[in-house]
C-alpha cells in the first residue's frame, strides 16, 4: 500500500503552483482545512480559481487568501458575510462565478462520478441560464450543466487512517466527501489520525481510494459565524 501519510500542511500542498484549480471543503465556517489554507498562504502561490460553497469571512479561512490576493476566480454559491470577496467582485477584480447551491453540489459530485453534463431546472429563467443549453423534459425546461473538477481538492475531515480511510462529523461533512472525489489530487486534514484497520468500516464516509496525501492537523479554531449589524 502506497504510504499517504505526510508531516503536515506545507509538505501536503508542496507541488500546488500558480494557476491551480482547487476545491476547498467547507460550508460557511464549518468543516474547512484550515491548515491547508494556512500553509498556501505562507507559500503565496497566485493565480488560484477556487472552487467552494462560499469564501469564509473577512479573517478566516479563503477569506485570507482574497486579502493575500492569491485568488483568481472564486466558483461558489455565496457571497455572505465576506466584506472582501464582495469589494473585490463589485470593483471587477475578482472573477466569480455564482452558482445555484444545489447546482454546485450536483456539479463536483459529477466530476466525481465522470459524468460531464447534466440537466437541472434551477436557474432557468434567469441571468445564471445565459449562454446554457435548454432542453424540455415533461413540459418543464432544464438547463445543461457541466461537471467541475479539480487539480487539488483540499479537504478536513474529523478521523482517517494511513490509508486515507475518511469519517466526518455531523454536518462539518458537508461538500468535502464529493470534493474528495472531483480532485486529481486530494489532500485531507484530519483531527485525530489512526492507524489502518482502527476505523470501523461501516463508519467511513470517504474511502481511502479518493485520497492522495493525509496528515493530522492542529490548532483548529473551529470559529462560528456571527450575526454582524451595522450601527
Amino acid at each position: 500500500m502506497m504510504n499517504k501519510v505526510v508531516n503536515g500542511p506545507d509538505e501536503a500542498i508542496r507541488d500546488i503552483g500558480d494557476n491551480a484549480v482547487l476545491m476547498l471543503g467547507g460550508f460557511g465556517l464549518c468543516g474547512i482545512p484550515e491548515n491547508s489554507i494556512e500553509a498556501l498562504l505562507r507559500k503565496g502561490v497566485k493565480g488560484l480559481t477556487c472552487i467552494s460553497n462560499n469564501a469564509g469571512v473577512d479573517d478566516f479561512g479563503i477569506g485570507l487568501m482574497l486579502q493575500s490576493r492569491q485568488v483568481r476566480k472564486m466558483i461558489s454559491s455565496y457571497v455572505g458575510e465576506n466584506a472582501e470577496f464582495e469589494r473585490q467582485l463589485l470593483s471587477g477584480e475578482l472573477e466569480v462565478e455564482l452558482i445555484p447551491q444545489g447546482t454546485l453540489a450536483e456539479r463536483i459530485r459529477a466530476g466525481g462520478a465522470g459524468i460531464p453534463a447534466f440537466f437541472t431546472p434551477a436557474g432557468f429563467g434567469t441571468e445564471v441560464a445565459e449562454g446554457k443549453e435548454v432542453r424540455e423534459f415533461d413540459g418543464k425546461k432544464y438547463l445543461l450543466e457541466s461537471w467541475l473538477k479539480a487539480d487539488f481538492s483540499l479537504i478536513k475531515a474529523w478521523k482517517g487512517d494511513t490509508a486515507g480511510n475518511l469519517i466526518f462529523k455531523g454536518t462539518a461533512r458537508n461538500f468535502n466527501p464529493i470534493m474528495a472525489a472531483a480532485g486529481k489530487i486530494t489532500i485531507a486534514e484530519v483531527e485525530e489520525l489512526l492507524p489502518a484497520g482502527e476505523l470501523v468500516p461501516n463508519f467511513i464516509h470517504t474511502p481511502g481510494i479518493y485520497v492522495q496525501r493525509i496528515y493530522q492537523g492542529s490548532n483548529y479554531e473551529k470559529r462560528i459565524e456571527k450575526r454582524t449589524t451595522s450601527q
